[in-house]
C-alpha cells in the first residue's frame, strides 16, 4: 500500500506532509487514518505553535486515491464507513487541532486536497496551482459535511461549480474569492509557508488558541447564536502569565517572550 502522512520537527513548528509518490499525494484509506491520528496527537501537544501542511514533490494532493474506489465505493455501508468515520474523522480533528494551521499549496490541490486545505487557517499558493472537485466526472457527488466544509471555504459561487460543472480553478481565481491569503511564485511558496509559520510561532500561544476556539464555535453555529456561552468565558485570560507578558513587554518597549 503505498501513501503515508508523515510528521517532521521537534520545535514550536510542525511539518504534516502528504506523500503518495506518482499519484499527486492521493489521499488512501490508510492516509486518511493516519492524518486523523497525526492531528489528534499534535492537539495534545503543547509545545506546537503553528503547523505547516504540505505535499510532497510540487503538488498537494490531488484528491482521493481512485485505484481503491472499487473495494469500498459500491456498497452503502462501507461507503458511509469511509466518509463519516475515516474522512470526516480527519478532518473533524484538523478543525479541532486549536494549532493555527498554515496550508502550503503547490501544484494539483483538487477533491480531498481541497477539503484539507478548507481546515487550515492561512492558505499560501504558487501561480500554477489548481483547485478543484471534479468527482462528477466519477459519477458521485461530495459527501455532505465535505461540501459544507469547502463551500463555507470557498464561497457558494465556486462551490456550486466545481461540484457541478467539475470545473479547476487557478489560484488567482481562489485569491479572488477569499481562500488564499496570497499567491506566490511557485519557487517562494515553501520560504513564505515557513516565514509565516515563524511569524505566529513568536506570537503568543494561547491567544491563537481562543481565537480559533471563537472561529470554531462561529463556523458550527448553525441558526443559533454562539456568543452567549463564549462570552461566558471570554476573558478568563485575564491573568493568565502570557496576558501580563505582553502588556508589560509593549509598556516597557521590548520583544514579549512567550
Amino acid at each position: 500500500m503505498t501513501g503515508s502522512i508523515t510528521l517532521h520537527g521537534d520545535g514550536p513548528i510542525a511539518f504534516v506532509t502528504l506523500a503518495n509518490a506518482g499519484r499527486l499525494n492521493a489521499m488512501t484509506r490508510a492516509m486518511w487514518l493516519e492524518l486523523r491520528a497525526v492531528f489528534e496527537g499534535l492537539a495534545r501537544d503543547a509545545s506546537r505553535r503553528c503547523i505547516v501542511v504540505r505535499g510532497e514533490g510540487g503538488a498537494f494532493c490531488a484528491g482521493g486515491d481512485i485505484s481503491e474506489y472499487p473495494s469500498f465505493r459500491f456498497d452503502e455501508a462501507s461507503l458511509r464507513e469511509f466518509h463519516e468515520n475515516e474522512v470526516w474523522a480527519a478532518l473533524a480533528a484538523m478543525l479541532a487541532c486549536e494549532v493555527p494551521l498554515v496550508a502550503q499549496i503547490e501544484g494539483a490541490c483538487m477533491g480531498a486536497g481541497l477539503e484539507i486545505a478548507s481546515c487550515c487557517d492561512i492558505r499560501l499558493a504558487g501561480a500554477s496551482a489548481k483547485f478543484g472537485a471534479p468527482i462528477a466526472k466519477l459519477g458521485f457527488p461530495m459527501a455532505p459535511r465535505e461540501a459544507a466544509l469547502v463551500r463555507g471555504a470557498i464561497g457558494d459561487t465556486l462551490a456550486r461549480d466545481m461540484l457541478l460543472a467539475a470545473s479547476a480553478h487557478d489560484a488567482q481565481r481562489l485569491y479572488d474569492a477569499g481562500f488564499l491569503l496570497r499567491v506566490l511564485p511557485d519557487a517562494e511558496v515553501a520560504g513564505e509557508a515557513i516565514a509565516h509559520a515563524q511569524r505566529i510561532a513568536t506570537l503568543a500561544p494561547e491567544a491563537a488558541r481562543l481565537n480559533k476556539r471563537t472561529f470554531s464555535a462561529l463556523r458550527g453555529a448553525g441558526g443559533q447564536d454562539p456568543l452567549p456561552p463564549l462570552v461566558a468565558v471570554a476573558y478568563d485570560y485575564a491573568d493568565s502569565d502570557e496576558h501580563r507578558e505582553g502588556i508589560a513587554a509593549f509598556l516597557g518597549k521590548r520583544t514579549p517572550v512567550f
